[in-house]
Parts: structure tokens; sequence; C-alpha cells
């Protein structure tokens, strides 16, 4: 038998550790807390190290625990990576309109946009490529089966048109009992450069962004790497180090306060989303209907919303 952990016993763990009950983990997980328990026994048996103190208040994890939990964040990550590669690779091989998005302007963005697409074009189809933004670029300019592309990071390669869609911020994030939680001042940039943070992995936007404004701080390297919005944000929310993520990613967990935003008072977060597609290449059909879609979306005065700039060269969507 296999020494490895199943995953949905470590999706468990995670739970345990984001939620602070055996009880609502197993809620969260659409199993039994008598079930949950004994699959939280066998993970133990299996790892052979003790994870999780129960007491009258809750679960809480032990030291050995809380290391198990940051390895299961990128384990999972990947399972998850590559599960919606899996989909999107199925659905891609119908699709009329092939798309690649940047993993914050596709949880957060791309939804309203293809329901206006699909409203206006009912037998539309399209296949979506969620990765990170330099994943993105390579795709548009090697693959060649990429329509449409949409990245946040603060440069574009060469090669590539482009066409401002939003804007975006991120933030410094942290668990409720982070000490940084309970601060009266803005954090300094020097002491955020500082500190071994959760972050993206490198050729996401998100990386790139918070890089470039540290750049000459001499920042520490990071924490965690991670390659999904969703992994950092459980990262921080168990308390292993101050995460930074998109404002878009993390807004219901500011809502329900399972994260605090922490202020940088000499910083500047924000970025441009932007589609982007091959130098040279006229966007017709969806592709355009898709672009279209993202004006009519935009809300006047809504910094999210797309603007309408035109693009860096003849080749522009009409």
């Amino acid at each position: 038998m296999s020494s490895l952990p199943d995953l949905e016993s470590l999706r468990l763990l995670v739970h345990v550790a984001e939620l602070g009950s055996l009880g609502k983990a197993a809620q969260a997980m659409g199993m039994t807390q008598p079930s949950a328990s004994n699959r939280l026994a066998a993970l133990e048996r299996r790892v052979q190290v003790p994870l999780v103190v129960r007491t009258p208040r809750g679960s809480m994890l032990t030291d050995d625990g809380r290391v198990v939990v940051s390895w299961a964040l990128r384990l999972l990550a990947a399972a998850d990576e590559f599960h919606g590669s899996l989909t999107a690779l199925r659905a891609a091989r119908a699709a009329q309109l092939h798309v690649a998005a940047s993993m914050t302007v596709a949880e957060a963005l791309l939804p309203r946009w293809l329901h206006i697409l699909r409203q206006r074009e009912l037998d539309v189809r399209v296949g979506l490529t969620v990765t990170n933004s330099t994943e993105v670029a390579r795709l548009l300019l090697v693959d060649g089966r990429i329509d449409l592309g949409f990245v946040e990071g603060p440069t574009i390669p060469d090669g590539l048109d482009h066409r401002i869609v939003g804007h975006d911020e991120l933030i410094v994030v942290v668990a409720p009992h982070h000490p940084w939680s309970r601060r009266r001042r803005p954090l300094q940039a020097a002491e955020l450069a500082g500190t071994r943070l959760v972050v993206r992995e490198a050729g996401s936007g998100t990386r790139e962004t918070l890089e470039l404004a540290l750049r000459g701080l001499d920042p520490l390297p990071p924490h965690l790497a991670l390659g999904s919005n969703a992994a950092v944000k459980g990262a921080a929310i168990a308390g292993t180090a101050p995460a930074v993520l998109s404002r878009h990613a993390v807004e219901a967990d500011l809502t329900t306060g399972q994260l605090v935003a922490v202020p940088v008072a000499d910083l500047s977060l924000h970025r441009i989303l932007r589609a982007v597609w091959p130098r040279g290449r006229r966007l017709t059909g969806s592709a355009t209907a898709l672009l279209q879609a993202v004006d009519a979306s935009a809300q006047p005065g809504d910094a999210t919303g797309a603007t309408r700039p035109a693009a860096r060269s003849a080749s522009r969507p009409r």
C-alpha cells in the first residue's frame, strides 16, 4: 500500500485548519463527523505524526500538522490545476472560441463576460485554459490554437498586441490572529520586503507585479510559492504567513472575516488587466464579440470595468 495520503484526507485536514472545527470541516466536505474523525485518524496513522489536537473548544493543529497543511496546500493546488486542465482539454475539443486567461481574470471577471457573450451568441462554444500570465503569452505565440488571451502582468511580451480591459489592486492579507491584523498604522514597504510571504508562482502576473513593486528593497525569498489563488488564500487563512493577492480573489474572505487586509503606506500595487493576441492577427467573429461583451460589462466609475483605449497596432479588434 502506498504511504502517500489520499487527496481527500489532506483536503479535510486543510478544512480543519481553516475552520478550527472537525464538525465544520466534515460539513464542508459533505461527510458525517464520525466519518471525518475516522479519516483524520487514518491520515495520522499513515503519515505517522500527530496532526490535530481535539479540545472542548474545537480542533487545533499541532506544529507538525501546520507543516503538513502547508505541504498539502501545494499538492492540492497541483491536483486542482491538473483536474482543471483536463476539463479544459475536453471542452476545448469542441470549442469555437479558444481563450486562455490568467487566474484572477478567469475567476473574477471572465464568467460575467462569457455570460454576456452567450446572451448575444447563443450557439457559441468557448474552450478555456486557465494558467498564469506567462503561459498565456506562450500559448498565444507558440501553440497557435488560442484565439484570445487575458493577462494581469505589468509587462507585455514582444509579439503581442493588447487592449486594456480593466484594473486591479493587490492587497496584503493575514489571518485574524496574525499580529499584523491589529496594527494601528499602515505597513511600510520595507517591512513587507523583510517578511517571507506566501505568493503565487513565478510567471504569474500577481507575482510579477509584487516583485516589480518591491524592486530595490532586497525582499526576502517567499515562505511559499503556490500555483493558484485558492492555495495562497488557504495558506494565509491557515496562518502560514501573510499573503499578497488580488482584491478580487479575497473579497468574500474579507467580508466573512476569515482574512484581514493590511494597508501598506508607501507601495503601489495597482495593475492593469489586458486582452492580448498575436501581433498582426485581425480578431474576428467570437473573439471580437467577447471584447464587445467586456465593454458591455463595464459600469460607469467601476475601477475594474473595461476601458476603451486603442490597441497598439492597426490590427486591433473592430
